[in-house]
């Protein structure tokens, strides 16, 4: 397995921005593919973004795109979201997950079975 720990997040403003970092340790190699999810309270848990290992294809949940950018480094051990044009309702618990399997319809929540203890941030209005 992988274990993964978030950090990066914290109180902005809103328009203001963020970089969330995860670290990765273990069997990183196993990894197909990382997201970044988030949970606001009374909310279920949301994907946000994904990159896969598979020709390092992204994807972006509706309600980020052009303000998210999820990147990686070669070697799968640290995987970041950059968050820009924050808006209040950005706020939330961010979570970083591991897929150790390919999705050939794309991610879902329950492709993800490694799960960091996630990172708080609030966006002020």
């Amino acid at each position: 397995q992988v274990q993964l720990v978030e950090s990066g997040g914290g109180l902005v403003q809103a328009g203001g921005s963020l970089r969330l970092s995860c670290s990765a340790s273990g069997r990183t190699s196993s990894v197909y593919a990382m997201g970044w999810f988030r949970q606001a309270p009374g909310k279920a848990r949301e994907l946000v973004a994904v990159v896969s290992r598979n020709g390092g294809s992204r994807y972006y949940a509706d309600s980020v795109p052009g303000r998210f950018t999820i990147s990686r480094d070669d070697a799968w051990n640290t995987v970041y979201l950059e968050m820009t044009r924050l808006k209040p309702e950005d706020t939330a618990n961010y979570y970083c997950a591991a897929s150790f399997h390919t999705a050939n319809y794309g991610y879902s929540y329950g492709d993800f079975s490694s799960w960091g203890q996630g990172t708080q941030v609030t966006v002020s209005s």
